[in-house]
């Protein structure tokens, strides 16, 4: 493409996207006075757009059949427990006005939008994703665009249907939410980003890249390849229940899902008993030399089995017949690196287990398998020595240390979790993220800080100097 085609081709893409900002900004300022009562009612809208058990079966129904990902059932729990928790943190938050006093530092936060915000969103939740970045972004008093990825696109489309008749049926103006018009493509994704106040990318990590360089402020999450350890003090049967549930949830979509566990070798045979006792297959180097094969293809995940049914999975690996009923499929591995796919993620139903001497080695292997895919994002153990999760956490280079959680159910927020509900994470800079957290309502606000004087806070020069002149002098 030469220089005056792309000039010409971004013309094009700009031209689509004014109208869109245009529209944005005009419904931002229809709800500038609203107070806190009105803000959340239509967080409370949006939320509601979703989780009317109708709502939430109907698009879950067409998430399966617009991507093929996931399974139906789980991803209605997904479209309601995302959403109900999501509209509990953000009903329990100020994000109107005076939302912080501090009277000893004579400081006083005032909440402001941060204007029109660009959401890229995943076929993996081409549902839940829009609607928890929009009710986040609402809170704020935002307008929101979103760009669905092309392979999510109808059932994304449909969902803010939902949520701009949501809007309209309280009175609220329908373009605080909107969407790209179709087809989607990176060229008017490209365009929104660059229009828009805010970009909030969940999805591939390409898109990450390109909302970085768009030249908006950009947040960004990194990909997951969650390795757990099991030691040899847990309690065997309740981990390898708490795996089962997160790794079969919407058969692996979730970058939360396990990837990998680390086994301590005191209690290896106790914990395969206990997973293969929950519906885990356990290959043979045969059956991992033929899964390798066919879910990788040419370097690539082959897209026509990840987030499948297992037993989709068993016939298209020719596993044995003992391994037709399994839930899940446990692979021996020991090795990291392109070498060694089964060390990456897999958005399967496909678990490495890896052998470790003692709990020293296991966070080694974690240390190695985050290494080469998923630093920063998350981690996790089963054990009853808590002291062994707080040494994880002092050592490990990730945002997320869970104990004794099924990894899926916790990581993104959990009523018996205390981080908040999300379906984005960050990953700090170890994944070159601007942020260290769960994506939540506060990334949405601009803070106006009111400065007052207070007395002096000026310490004495030896106050400060003393110990260091003692030690080296002046």
């Amino acid at each position: 493409m030469d220089q005056i085609t792309a000039i010409d081709m971004e013309s094009k893409e700009a031209g689509i996207i004014a109208p869109l900002i245009t529209r944005a900004r005009t419904a931002m300022q229809q709800i500038a006075h609203y107070d806190q009562a009105q803000t959340d009612e239509l967080v409370i809208a949006l939320a509601w757009s979703l989780y009317q058990p109708e709502q939430a079966e109907r698009l879950a129904k067409l998430a399966v059949q617009d991507t093929g990902l996931g399974n139906v059932p789980d991803k209605i729990i997904k479209n309601q427990r995302k959403t109900f928790g999501t509209l509990r943190d953000l009903l329990r938050a100020k994000s109107v006005g005076v939302i912080e006093e501090n009277a000893a530092l004579g400081l006083v936060k005032f909440a402001k939008p941060i204007g029109v915000v660009a959401a890229v969103t995943p076929s993996t939740n081409p549902a839940a994703t829009p609607v928890n970045k929009a009710m986040m972004a609402l809170k704020g008093r935002n307008a929101i665009i979103i760009a669905p990825s092309p392979a999510g696109s109808e059932t994304t489309s449909q969902t803010v249907d939902a949520m701009r008749a949501e809007l309209k049926r309280i009175g609220a103006p329908e373009d605080l939410v909107q969407i790209l018009p179709p087809p989607p493509s990176k060229a008017l994704t490209d365009a929104l980003m660059k229009a828009a106040d805010l970009v909030v990318v969940t999805g591939s990590q390409d898109n990450v890249r390109r909302a970085a360089m768009s030249g908006t402020p950009a947040i960004g999450v990194g990909a997951g390849n969650v390795p757990v350890m099991i030691d040899e003090t847990a309690d065997f049967d309740d981990a390898a229940a708490k795996i089962l549930a997160s790794k079969t949830f919407d058969n692996s979509t979730s970058c939360s899902s396990e990837n990998a566990v680390v086994i301590v070798d005191a209690g290896y045979d106790q914990a395969i008993a206990a997973l293969e006792k929950m519906g885990g297959y356990m290959c043979t180097a045969e059956d991992a030399k033929r899964i390798e094969s066919i879910l990788w293809q040419k370097g690539n995940l082959n897209r026509h089995l990840i987030a499948r049914d297992a037993a989709i999975l068993a016939e298209a690996f020719g596993l044995p017949e003992a391994a037709a009923k399994a839930k899940f499929f446990m692979v021996p591995e020991s090795g990291y690196g392109k070498a060694h796919p089964f060390s990456g993620e897999k958005l399967s139903l496909v678990l490495a287990v890896y052998r470790a001497k003692n709990f020293e080695d296991a966070c080694g292997i974690i240390r190695n398998i985050l290494d080469y895919q998923g630093r920063g994002h998350s981690c996790g153990i089963h054990t009853r020595d808590l002291n062994r999760a707080w040494k994880m956490a002092e050592t490990l280079d990730v945002v997320r240390v869970l104990v004794n959680f099924a990894h899926t159910f916790g990581n993104g927020g959990g009523f018996n979790s205390g981080l908040n509900f999300t379906l984005s994470m960050g990953c700090g800079s170890w994944q070159k993220n601007s942020i260290s957290e769960n994506l939540s309502y506060k990334h949405f606000l601009n803070i106006t800080h009111l400065v007052k004087p207070i007395p002096e806070d000026k310490p004495a020069e030896a106050d400060l100097f003393g110990n260091y002149w003692a030690k080296y002098g002046k």
